[in-house]
């Protein structure tokens, strides 16, 4: 029997020149569509995998953060249009939204690339971010710093200016949650809360202090004992600091002539005349522009209260605008809009077993959403004036930018629950295999 041939035979080619149809090869044209739906394919693949571990609260998360920069954006053109106009004299109405404009150009990215960082990052770097934030805050004591109504708070860069102390907010949150969770286990006997807790951030918060600026004071011990709190502390352990800046927050109010004249006239209810034309002048005039606005609002840009009746209208009392211009309706939706943002930040705390991670987004989530309540109550009388701005939406680059890379860092936790310390799951089990 012979043996079969090591090879088959070639096949011809035909009269054209071209391989017999079995073996027709690709043609130019058909070489490119191949590889253009391959790199379509792969670009496809590659964002599913960008996206695949992102929860449902970080989308949540990250949509109502867009969402309320650019209505930010749209308020801070509405509010700061005719003041920009007289400052430009009358050239331009778009100064302050430009501005805006770019720092949310920073921000967002900023935003982005910090939630893809893993939480090991923040732990690692805890100490050296709180670090460099309180140098950048001491500056403010040194020829670059200069004061805005009574508060030295600022850092005069040249063509811009910074706010450090916004940057000590976040530092302080995210060293909270590394020096807390470190302790979990020792957090029973009250020195190792004391140390190294109240020196440092008695450090932090005591330059601010320094500085005059009594909001942020305020939204700073808020945040720490926000951080205490989630970190399982006993309540006992509070009752002494709480009774202790019962004493001292008033005697801060009263370091400044200016804010202690606020103080008394907000206190008396605004009823004395001659306080309509000092005091109390910006905080009638923002309820003013709140109930003028009625339910459905005078209109987006028909303000009356910015033109120059209305004091920082772009800035700590823009709630008054949207409240005007986009009546009860408007001043609702951002109120929801928060209470949305505040809803992932706790979906957050409470899915995860990592005590950085809840105490971190805990600290944070009680910085933002304080600060929204404490700048709406001023607004609405109910706090007098402290200088704090509405987050996301208040004209401000440190402010913003600072804020939006806060979201990042929880943005982060949220992204994949094992990394988040979320407990593992299960895998599933037919009936008939358990036993």
């Amino acid at each position: 029997m012979a043996n079969p041939p090591s090879s088959l035979p070639r096949r011809r080619p035909t009269e054209s020149g071209r391989p017999s149809r079995g073996h027709a090869e690709p043609t130019d044209d058909a070489s490119s569509r191949l590889g253009a739906t391959t790199r379509t394919s792969g670009a496809v693949v590659r964002v599913k995998k960008l996206f695949a571990a992102e929860t449902g609260s970080y989308f949540v998360i990250l949509g109502t953060t867009l969402f309320m920069v650019v209505l930010g954006l749209v308020m801070v053109l509405s509010s700061s249009s005719v003041e920009q106009y007289i400052a430009s004299r009358h050239t331009s109405f778009f100064g302050a939204f430009i501005r805006q404009g770019t720092y949310a150009a920073v921000g967002i990215p900023l935003m982005l690339i910090v939630s893809r960082l893993p939480v090991s990052f923040f732990k690692r770097w805890a100490w050296h971010i709180l670090g460099a934030t309180i140098v950048l805050q001491l500056l403010v004591f040194t020829p670059l710093g200069y004061e805005i109504g009574g508060n030295r708070n600022w850092i005069d860069l040249g063509s811009f200016t910074a706010q450090p102390s916004e940057a000590v907010k976040l530092a302080l949150a995210i060293w909270l949650g590394m020096i807390l969770s470190v302790k979990r286990d020792l957090l029973d006997d009250w020195k190792h809360l004391a140390i190294p807790l109240l020196p440092v951030a008695g450090l932090a918060i005591g330059l601010v202090v320094l500085g005059g600026d009594l909001g942020t004071t305020m939204i700073m011990l808020l945040l720490v004992f926000a951080a205490v709190w989630f970190a399982g502390v006993r309540l006992r352990y509070l009752l002494a600091p709480l009774a202790f800046l019962a004493v001292v927050v008033p005697l801060i109010a009263q370091g400044s002539s200016s804010r202690n004249s606020r103080i008394a006239a907000w206190m008396s209810g605004c009823t004395d005349s001659s306080a309509y034309q000092a005091e109390c002048w910006q905080t009638l005039h923002g309820t003013w522009a709140l109930a003028s606005g009625g339910l459905f609002g005078v209109g987006l840009g028909n303000s009356k209260s910015k033109w120059s009746w209305l004091p920082e209208a772009d800035n700590d009392f823009i709630f008054a605008i949207v409240g005007e211009e986009l009546g009860l309706i408007g001043a609702v939706v951002v109120l929801a809009l928060f209470i949305v943002l505040a809803v992932g930040f706790v979906k957050i705390i409470r899915r995860t077993n990592d005590p950085f991670v809840r105490v971190t987004t805990g600290a944070i989530t009680a910085w933002i959403i304080g600060q929204a309540l404490v700048n709406i109550a001023v607004v609405l009388g109910l706090l007098p004036v402290l200088g704090v701005p509405l987050p996301l939406i208040s004209a401000g680059g440190s402010a913003l930018i600072v804020t939006l890379v806060a979201i990042g860092v929880v943005l982060s936790f949220a992204r994949v629950p094992e990394q988040a310390g979320a407990p593992e799951r299960l895998p599933r089990q037919r009936v008939g295999s358990l036993r």
